[in-house]
């Protein structure tokens, strides 16, 4: 027995170690504006991290800013999580900007990694759909509203408050460095496993952490947390416009093609439900509309090109100002701006208005087509009889003015199964 004793002790040697070893650590990279998508992503991770007894939550974020319901939605999340969240502003050049800044905030732990910089909340919009021209009592509503808030968050978290309210009044934005020296951020890592190393040991809600040496394990977004950030993309919301426009115009130009007008209501269900989210300007879309209808009119009233150049012009400039009012994370990018703006004016001069040049042309075929044609007379016609034969056919024929058969008559109407002529004379020089 006493030989196994040394065997035991060793064997329990190697589970109290294992024991004492660092839990695993989640992660999760947040990239771009925060939208509805990243409030559900963020929320999700939470419960997975909380479920597998992980020792934290490592949100790497890179972001100009977002809705701010969303970002309450994360604070909140934050703050009922049973696990410390750590936000990790990063790689090098990354930005916790406007939402950004609120989130990283109200993290347990914030971190920054050299070359970034975190400020800028001053707010921009007042939220989906929030696009109309605020007056000064609105806009210090709003200012009085963000720099509460964010106050509320630096003095649970035990951050510099002052400067909280700073960002979103005075719009400051600082580096890495000086949010370290300003109590803003806890400590700046140059990469993840730096990270982990400076996060082992600090307690957190009266518990130390053990992060040295932790196995990270990615958590990814799933299919509909996808689709939400998708949704949410103003690049995706400018395209779903587009066809909106493409097919219902095309549809009514072309009356029974179907596929674009299902297409075209299928996507205006979608931009209503998108434009619910983010902050669309009214404006901008009025001035889209209106480079329609003169896209149109030139079809109806040529004008050499004039109304199709102010249409290209206000299209170029509702797209400018589309969301020109939104958190710079949802500004619209001329790389869609520019090409949507060429592939417009195309659609409308050589599709639209092929098509609806084509319905103003008169009848070629059915009987409407036959008038002002041709024919030889078979017999004599007057008022009472006649006959012409014309398109394969005989047509009974009458005229008010006798033609005698041999001449040519021209048809003028058509009265059920006879037609209506008149002489065709040659003129003699």
């Amino acid at each position: 027995m006493r030989l196994w004793a040394p065997v035991l002790q060793a064997g329990l040697g190697l589970v109290l170690a294992a024991e004492l070893q660092a839990a695993d650590v989640s992660l999760i990279k947040v990239k771009g504006a925060i939208t509805p998508g990243t409030a559900t992503y963020i929320s999700r991770a939470i419960q997975v991290a909380s479920t597998r007894h992980d020792e934290c939550l490592i949100i790497e974020l890179d972001t100009p800013g977002g809705l701010l319901e969303s970002t309450k939605d994360i604070v909140q999340s934050f703050y009922a999580s049973p696990i410390p969240i750590v936000v990790y502003v990063a790689p090098a050049g990354a930005w916790a900007g406007s939402a950004g800044c609120f989130i990283t905030i109200a993290a347990n732990v914030a971190a920054m990694a050299p070359s970034t910089s975190i400020g800028a909340a001053h707010p921009v919009s007042i939220g989906p759909g929030g696009t109309e021209k605020v007056d000064e009592v609105m806009k210090e509503k709003q200012e009085n509203f963000y720099s509460s808030y964010i106050k509320s968050i630096a003095e649970q978290r035990g951050r510099n408050a002052e400067w909280a309210v700073s960002s979103v009044v005075k719009s400051q934005s600082v580096s890495a460095t000086n949010a370290l020296e300003l109590n803003v951020i806890d400590l700046i890592a140059s990469d993840l496993p730096e990270l982990l190393k400076q996060l082992d040991g600090r307690e957190v809600n009266g518990k130390p952490l053990k992060t040295e040496g932790a196995k990270v394990q990615e958590i990814p977004m799933t299919g509909r947390e996808h689709v939400l950030e998708l949704l949410s993309h103003p690049g995706v919301i400018f395209v779903v416009l587009l066809a909106v426009i493409y097919g219902l115009i095309a549809e009514l130009s072309n009356p029974g093609a179907i596929l674009p007008g299902v297409v075209g209501a299928i996507a205006l269900i979608l931009f209503l439900y998108m434009s619910s989210i983010l902050p669309v300007n009214l404006a901008g879309l009025a001035l889209i509309g209106l480079s329609v209808v003169l896209f149109i009119l030139d079809v109806y009233a040529p004008t050499h090109g004039v109304l199709t150049f102010g249409g290209i012009v206000a299209f170029f400039l509702g797209a400018l100002m589309l969301f020109n009012r939104a958190d710079p994370g949802f500004h619209l990018s001329l790389a869609y701006i520019i090409p949507a703006t060429l592939l417009t004016a195309a659609f409308f001069i050589f599709i639209v208005g092929a098509g609806l040049r084509a319905q103003l042309l008169p009848a070629k075929t059915g009987k409407e087509a036959m008038i002002g044609r041709t024919a030889p007379a078979l017999a004599r016609i007057d008022s009472q009889s006649g006959k012409v034969f014309i398109e394969g056919e005989y047509w009974n024929a009458r005229s008010d003015t006798p033609i005698e058969a041999g001449e040519t008559a021209e048809i003028v109407e058509i009265q059920g199964l006879t037609l209506k002529v008149k002489p065709k004379r040659t003129e003699k020089g």
